[in-house]
């Protein structure tokens, strides 16, 4: 019996890559957006559009369709880029910070509780961060919004690999490494398929007894 993978933020760069190599493994993919793309349309994966993971509305109805069903790697990969130097925060820009904390913090907790009832024992979360959200690792500052949204989605990660271990639910926080993707104009260092192969082998090691762990996409336990 094939296992169902549902990846958050899928029309394009690594969630689009997840829900295609989920489908090589033979997962059933559910694969969620706000909208399709034609890239999406030709994986031939279930796709279910209308979903934004900042409005428990949304995430409402999203569970009332999934009802009953199994999902055995709940990927929450949806996420939001943006600058803002200290030079840049103003009372206009509060409203980008407001925006990427619903997205980037809120979103993978609100998606995991509104999807609670779907996970099992021996289900697994991933939630797709940043090394920029290391408080340890940044040697460049800048980047207030991203960085601090961040910061707080691998506090949330942390505290669901606490609540979720009595239900045998294990989590990972993973940075997918710096990939050429649309969020990063395409400047990284790195494809989206090989990123995704790093992130789907950090899923496959994870166990209850790591879970929780803030890894990189190679394999790198990051600082918090």
């Amino acid at each position: 019996m094939s296992q169902t993978a549902l990846v958050t933020g899928s029309n394009r760069g690594i969630g689009l890559e997840l829900c295609a190599q989920l489908k090589q493994r033979g997962f059933d993919v559910i694969a969620t957006c706000r909208h399709t793309s034609k890239d999406l349309d030709i994986l031939g994966v279930e796709i279910i559009e209308n979903v934004e993971v900042s409005s428990p509305s949304s995430l409402a109805a999203l569970a009332e369709k999934l009802s009953g069903r199994q999902i055995d790697w709940l990927i929450n990969n949806a996420g939001i880029a943006g600058g803002i130097s200290l030079d840049d925060i103003d009372e206009q820009s509060i409203e980008s910070f407001k925006r990427m904390f619903e997205v980037n913090s809120l979103g993978p907790l609100l998606t995991t509780q509104a999807l609670l009832s779907n996970l099992i024992s021996g289900s697994k979360v991933g939630i797709i961060t940043s090394r920029m959200g290391s408080i340890d690792d940044n040697d460049s500052g800048g980047s207030y919004a991203y960085r601090m949204s961040k910061s707080a989605v691998n506090a949330a990660g942390k505290s669901l690999s606490i609540d979720l271990k009595p239900r045998e639910i294990s989590v990972a926080i993973l940075h997918p490494g710096y990939v050429r993707t649309d969020m990063t104009g395409h400047g990284g260092l790195i494809d989206t398929d090989e990123s995704v192969l790093g992130l789907l082998a950090r899923m496959d090691e994870l166990t209850l007894e790591t879970s929780g762990t803030f890894w990189h996409a190679n394999g790198e336990v990051l600082p918090w």
